[in-house]
């Protein structure tokens, strides 16, 4: 059994203290150990992040954005190790895992722009003799905690735009599966990274605590569940530190009469039971406007939520993989359960599904329920599954009040034809990344990744013009060379034009 250890200053290093195990879900068996680091490996990580930052702050955007170019070639490059890596340690489908690390090379791809996107702004002649302007300078030590989800996606959401804006960062990524976010951290160094600008520390809850508290930490990313990212967003900004945390989700869908079904059906399946349901930006509840839609729905959704192809991640052809812990089947499964018992029709039960060749795999296969209501726990919390609910109401104003009144805003879609009811939902629906016709409204990288209400702790959202935003700090200079043979008077009212 191998173990994971830490990268800091350029160097593999272990940590001899505690340790986490690494499962394989569609095994149930360890495959590996990751150090769980100790407030000295931390701190080892920040002094190394803080003596590489003076160098690297100074080193031209331009030098920057070479080696992102580089490291965007190698990504493409190792994308089969890549995406092996985290089907062995997450669960997901190689095909899922190739197309989040896509996701993440856009990202890389956005970076490569930093002479651009860092130029600043600059005024001539703003009063006599006088020029004005706006510079974006780096902040320092950074660090980001990733969740188990996406461990190729989003690290790749956050350090190589704030490495690009001069930072230096520490990433703790999920101790689930840690090994392709490892990995890809040292495929930037080859990529030419100076050491100690990215290091990457292994830990749990006392990892994140240390970085909270480090005062040469000087922001901090999260995404992950709400409870934890507002409990993130409390304790670092007290002690003044930046700080962007995504938190939980429940996405809807509204399904209007005159919707493509078919598509929508379509759209669907792989929103909801993409992945196992392991997104925030996963469709959980289906808001079907009318009785009609209703049942339709229902009637097209139940053969294919049956005929999904469930099996280990790293096998070919399939839909679903397992769920990424034993922990969290059981989890999920208490959902359902919880859901027949408040009254909710379970149409397709996924429960007691077993894999010839891996019956110790953590699978689950897809549920679907219906006449789901809003007092219902299965429609309120995040489940984090392969669990669709449908919800029935009579107009598009009550989905939309649905939605307004959840406590989640982090994405929505709407399935119409109707351009007028498209425009007032895209206008008046309290949720930060909206599709219409599109089930996973995820922005492009040259946008920003953020949801509204308890969906995101912040005023920044992530990566894109936000995430710059975020990693640098705005400095306005005023410049003025008097001319040699002028003299002026002192002056001492406030100073204008």
């Amino acid at each position: 059994m191998s173990l994971i250890q830490h990268l800091i200053n350029g160097e593999l290093v272990n940590d001899s203290g505690r340790s986490a195990d690494v499962y394989n879900p569609s095994t149930g068996q360890v495959i590996h150990q990751v150090p769980l680091a100790s407030r000295e490996t931390i701190q080892r990580a920040i002094d190394s992040a803080k003596a590489a930052f003076p160098a690297w702050r100074n080193t031209p955007a331009a030098k920057r954005a070479q080696v992102m170019f580089r490291f965007k070639q190698l990504l493409e490059q190792n994308e089969a190790r890549i995406s092996q890596l985290i089907s062995e340690e997450h669960g997901k489908t190689l095909e899922d895992a190739a197309g989040e690390l896509k996701r993440g090379i856009e990202n890389v791809e956005y970076a490569c722009s930093a002479p651009e996107i860092l130029k600043g702004e600059y005024s001539r002649n703003v009063g006599p003799n006088i020029d004005a302007w706006s510079d974006f300078q780096p902040l320092g030590v950074v660090a980001g905690i990733t969740p188990f989800n996406f461990p190729a996606m989003v690290p790749l959401w956050m350090y190589p735009l704030a490495i690009v804006c001069g930072n230096c960062f520490i990433l703790k990524p999920s101790e689930r599966d840690p090994s392709s976010t490892l990995l890809i951290a040292q495929l930037l160094q080859e990529a030419g990274l100076p050491r100690g600008v990215l290091n990457v520390v292994h830990g749990d809850k006392g990892a994140v605590d240390a970085l909270i508290e480090a005062p040469e930490v000087k922001a901090l990313s999260f995404v992950g569940s709400t409870p934890i990212a507002e409990y993130i967003y409390s304790e670092a900004t007290k002690r003044g530190k930046r700080v962007q945390a995504l938190g939980g989700a429940k996405n809807h869908a509204v399904l209007m009469p005159d919707a493509d079904l078919d598509n929508a059906v379509s759209a669907l399946m792989g929103a909801a039971y993409g992945s196992c349901g392991e997104r925030c930006m996963a469709i959980s509840v289906a808001v079907c406007v009318g009785d009609q839609v209703a049942d339709a729905l229902i009637a097209k959704l139940v053969p294919q939520v049956k005929a999904l192809k469930i099996g280990a991640g790293t096998s070919c052809g399939l839909d679903m993989g397992p769920l990424v812990t034993g922990q969290a089947r059981e989890k999920v499964s208490g959902y359902i359960e919880d859901g027949v018992a408040a009254g909710a029709e379970l149409v397709v039960d996924g429960r007691g599904l077993s894999v010839a060749g891996h019956e110790q795999g953590f699978f689950l296969g897809g549920s679907l329920f219906d006449r789901v209501t809003p007092e219902m726990r299965i429609y309120k919390e995040e489940i984090f599954g392969p669990v669709l609910c449908v919800v029935r109401v009579d107009s598009l104003e009550a989905a939309m009040q649905l939605i307004n009144d959840h406590e989640y805003g982090n994405g929505t879609c709407i399935f119409t034809r109707d351009g007028e009811a498209a425009r007032l939902f895209c206008d008046e629906i309290e949720v930060g990344m909206v599709g219409v016709n599109v089930p996973l409204p995820v922005p492009v990288a040259y946008h920003s990744f953020g949801g509204w209400k308890r969906s995101l702790f912040g005023d920044l959202h992530a990566y894109g013009p936000d995430g710059v935003r975020f990693y640098t700090r705005r400095k306005a200079i005023t410049q003025r060379w008097p001319q040699r043979a002028s003299h002026e008077a002192s002056q001492f009212a406030f100073p204008s034009l």
